[in-house]
């Protein structure tokens, strides 16, 4: 049974990302690895989307660290999140560098009960590994998006070469993560997403991997879905 939308939250998690306010647009702190990450995921999108003057929402941004370069890219970027603290370093950040992001505080699914297919994309990164009920995030996330339009989401898969790497290498080991930023019985199954889009209208059309090389310390695209992926979606058209 679907949670209702205002209980569709860890508040724990929202704590654990408050605390961390101040610290989000640290390219060497302790979200590291999400600066890391980033070209490797607008490259993505801006291969599957057009961006310039396109209308995008950005679920969970945080302090705008995927938002901005959306932005930077030419679209109309909305961002939500529910750590208010969080948001209020994103606003800063914006107004600093001269961006018109608009950013508000509200879980996805109420956000949609008012603005139903209004974004051309809509993307969901490294949201649905933190919440209790990940298909009630795809389900909002597809009555947001018009007809047509792309969403996009980035998470985990669940496996034992997932805890492997991106609970003990990244969190214990390499120190990438803080301990504790994951619980590995949240990540997502590609099939599990793969369901859970089918079920709201959303045609899955690509999965791409994450890769990260401790050696060289470089991300990439590509290679297999044991860890990091994102996913494609397209919103269908009613005939």
């Amino acid at each position: 049974m679907a949670k209702s939308p205002s209980l569709n939250i860890d508040p724990n998690e929202i704590a654990k990302f408050n605390a961390l306010a101040q610290q989000w647009w640290d390219l060497d702190g302790v979200y590291k690895s999400l600066h890391d990450i980033n070209p490797l995921r607008l490259a993505y999108v801006k291969k599957c989307c057009l961006l310039k003057g396109q209308t995008v929402l950005d679920v969970a941004c945080g302090a705008g660290i995927f938002s901005e370069p959306l932005a930077r890219e030419g679209a109309l970027v909305t961002g939500i999140d529910m750590a208010e603290e969080v948001l209020t370093a994103a606003k800063l950040h914006a107004r600093q560098n001269h961006l018109a992001v608009q950013y508000h505080r509200s879980t996805v699914e109420n956000w949609a009960q008012n603005y139903g297919a209004r974004y051309d994309l809509v993307t969901c990164m490294e949201l649905l590994e933190h919440v209790p009920d990940p298909a009630s995030i795809v389900a909002a996330c597809s009555r947001l998006v018009k007809p047509g339009g792309s969403v996009i989401f980035a998470t985990l898969n669940r496996n034992v070469k997932s805890y492997l790497f991106a609970i003990i290498g990244a969190e214990h080991l390499l120190r990438l993560l803080p301990v504790g930023t994951h619980h590995w019985r949240k990540f997502i199954k590609p099939e599990e997403l793969r369901r859970w889009g089918q079920d709201t209208r959303l045609d899955l059309l690509d999965l791409k991997g994450m890769q990260y090389n401790p050696f060289n310390k470089r991300y990439r695209l590509g290679g297999n879905l044991h860890v990091n992926y994102l996913a494609h979606f397209c919103k269908m058209v009613s005939t």
